[in-house]
């Protein structure tokens, strides 16, 4: 996991402050204020319809209505369409429709934009994907579970991004499948990629994440580290479901 040292406010890459978000006039995510230090593992968790994957929209452009201050690495995020977050340094895993199933696991790669040295680096892919080398020429809609998560990385890897958004990486995988994910997740650090990441299994997500952040009816109600968050015991079963159910 990313180290919990040095992970101050002032070093954030991603700053979120005031943020509201919807899809029509009503606001689905209010005043919102949270940030990501570079390197960081961070998980926002919450009920269901609390807002998550919502906001991880806004803060990549694919929502009609953002407002607040919206911040990475010093560029007003609110100015840049979609696209030119990724040219910045973000890049995202959506939860489904993350990879194209009729083109090959090197297709996959290779439309990819943005990319310095396209060859260069799908090989670096291969390298730290390592099951994917042998899959190359498979198509993603014959792959397991894991390995298209694996390719939804993978692609999302290839612009060299500062920052990963996913959203819900162990949905519909199997416990072992899930593990398999999370240790994806937490090598990301390790090669320079912070993360910010919703998570159904939170108490999973939490205990390897840096901090975490509870959200609630589209607001911010607690953040901690992932540690203190999985010790309030009050507060972790109303919002991150009680120790040993089903879906942990």
């Amino acid at each position: 996991m990313g180290s919990s040292l040095g992970h101050g406010e002032r070093d954030a890459v991603l700053r979120i402050e005031g943020l509201a978000a919807g899809y029509s006039e009503v606001d689905i995510v209010c005043d919102v204020s949270m940030h990501v230090c570079d390197r960081e593992i961070v998980t926002i968790a919450g009920t269901n319809g609390a807002g998550k994957s919502t906001l991880i929209k806004a803060l990549m452009g694919l929502l009609p209505r953002v407002r607040g201050k919206l911040e990475f690495g010093g560029v007003n995020l609110l100015t840049c369409p979609t696209e030119e977050r990724i040219r910045v340094g973000i890049s995202y895993v959506p939860q489904v429709q993350n990879v194209f199933g009729t083109l090959t696991v090197q297709e996959n790669l290779q439309v990819v934009e943005h990319v310095a040295n396209p060859r260069q680096r799908i090989q670096e892919m291969y390298e730290l994907f390592p099951a994917l080398a042998g899959r190359r020429r498979t198509h993603a809609c014959n792959l397991s579970g894991g390995e298209r998560q694996q390719v939804a990385f993978a692609r999302a890897l290839m612009p060299s991004p500062r920052l990963m958004l996913l959203d819900e990486p162990s949905a519909a995988l199997s416990p072992a499948l899930t593990q398999q994910v999370f240790a994806e997740v937490q090598r990301l650090p390790t090669i320079g990629v912070a993360v910010l990441m919703v998570e159904q299994r939170a108490r999973q997500a939490l205990a390897f994440s840096d901090r975490g952040y509870i959200l609630d009816s589209g607001r911010i109600v607690l953040s901690d580290s992932g540690a203190n968050l999985l010790a309030n015991k009050e507060m972790a079963d109303i919002y991150i479901g009680k120790a040993g159910q089903a879906n942990e």
